[in-house]
């Protein structure tokens, strides 16, 4: 809106319509300041329509039924195949002499013979050993009962023993050593003594071979000689140790 102001010079002019300038330099004043406002209100947009009504926003819904997951399908296991078998070479046989064989054979066929012979050459030793000392037990008690005075007579002193002669005292029984499996093979024959102990159980103690032994023959002799069973000599009443016992092997092979 647009206000125009007229002046008129008679106005001007007369000083007592002074107060009347004022108040229309007052309202000119008012209506640039309010022009000034309605272009400055155009230039920032404003209007002089209503503004439009929000249109309020609706959410709709709807239900969806999904079909059910298929079930997982099991990965395919990758199987590991068996492991080639190894072939392990097999050591050759060692070839064997035929001839060699078949004279080891007859070496140990005559080792065993001569053993089982020697086993009954040692029994019958020992059958003749015990008839012997049968028959002196039973010409001593005759001896004894014989020679037994009427009446009691001052004991006479003791004689002294008679000497022992190791040499004649005998085993009871007896093993054969072994023949070394070696000694076979080399056609090794020799004789190996033994010297020993015999104690009051008639058992061997501490016995050791002596000088001229083969060593080959060394270890069976000493095992043989263990094997030995002895009467226990009788001194007095008295059972008492045989130093100094020897017995010779012979090792022979027929």
């Amino acid at each position: 809106m647009t206000a125009m102001i007229m002046h008129s010079p008679a106005l001007v002019l007369a000083p007592r319509e002074a107060s009347g300038v004022w108040r229309n330099s007052v309202a000119a004043s008012l209506a640039v300041t309010l022009h000034v406002g309605v272009l400055a209100a155009l230039m920032l947009g404003w209007s002089t329509e209503q503004p439009p009504v929000e249109v309020p926003r609706v959410m709709h819904t709807q239900l969806v039924i999904l079909p059910p997951a298929p079930a997982p399908v099991p990965e395919p296991v990758a199987v590991a195949a068996p492991p080639e078998p190894v072939s392990v070479p097999v050591p050759p046989k060692p070839v064997v002499d035929p001839q060699i064989q078949a004279q080891k054979l007859e070496k140990a066929a005559l080792a065993r013979k001569r053993v089982e012979e020697r086993k009954a050459e040692q029994q019958q030793e020992r059958l003749a050993t015990e008839q012997r000392n049968r028959e002196l037990e039973q010409q001593r008690q005759a001896a004894a009962q014989s020679a037994r005075p009427a009446t009691p007579a001052p004991a006479p002193a003791p004689a002294p023993a008679p000497a022992f002669d190791s040499r004649q005292y005998q085993p009871l029984s007896k093993e054969a050593p072994d023949y070394p499996e070696r000694a076979l093979d080399k056609n090794i024959e020799g004789d190996c003594s033994v010297e020993y102990t015999v104690n009051t159980q008639g058992r061997v103690e501490n016995p050791r071979v002596l000088d001229g032994c083969h060593p080959l023959f060394m270890r069976p002799s000493l095992a043989a000689a263990n094997t030995f069973r002895y009467q226990p000599r009788v001194v007095d009443g008295k059972p008492v140790p045989v130093p100094a016992v020897r017995n010779t092997f012979h090792y022979r092979i027929k």
